[in-house]
């Protein structure tokens, strides 16, 4: 009755052969590929560019921390970087716990700034 559902399993009497057991990898090649391109090759790119932005550090530039503190940079060591974050006070910072220059933040919030300005401009026409 329900043949024309689920095949019956005595209508398939060949022989079908065993499956070749390289096949069962091929899904897993598959996702690794994926990953592969999705997410540790972009990591990589990251950790690369955050090693060189550590290595051009000099003195004197303006940074920013992991943890949100702005300063500027008055000693340097192999893994600690004295941070100036107001006048007379020094703090030390781990050199990996460094996130960036802090002039790309000024940049960012100044374009925000400028298009804000631009908005209220339009309007008042």
């Amino acid at each position: 009755m329900f043949d024309f559902i689920f095949p019956s399993a005595y209508a398939q009497t060949a022989a079908a052969g065993q499956p070749n057991p390289l096949m069962s990898l091929v899904p897993f090649v598959f996702i690794f590929i994926i990953f592969y391109f999705l997410m540790i090759r972009p990591q990589k790119k990251r950790m690369q560019q955050e090693q060189e932005m550590l290595k051009s550090l000099t003195k004197g530039d303006e940074i920013f921390t992991k943890s949100g503190l702005l300063g500027t940079i008055h000693g340097m060591t192999d893994r600690v970087i004295t941070l100036e974050v107001a006048e007379g006070v020094r703090i030390k910072v781990l050199r990996s716990e460094i996130a960036g220059q802090a002039k790309k933040i000024f940049e960012a919030e100044q374009k925000d700034q400028e298009k804000k300005s631009d908005k209220k401009e339009e309007k008042k026409d």
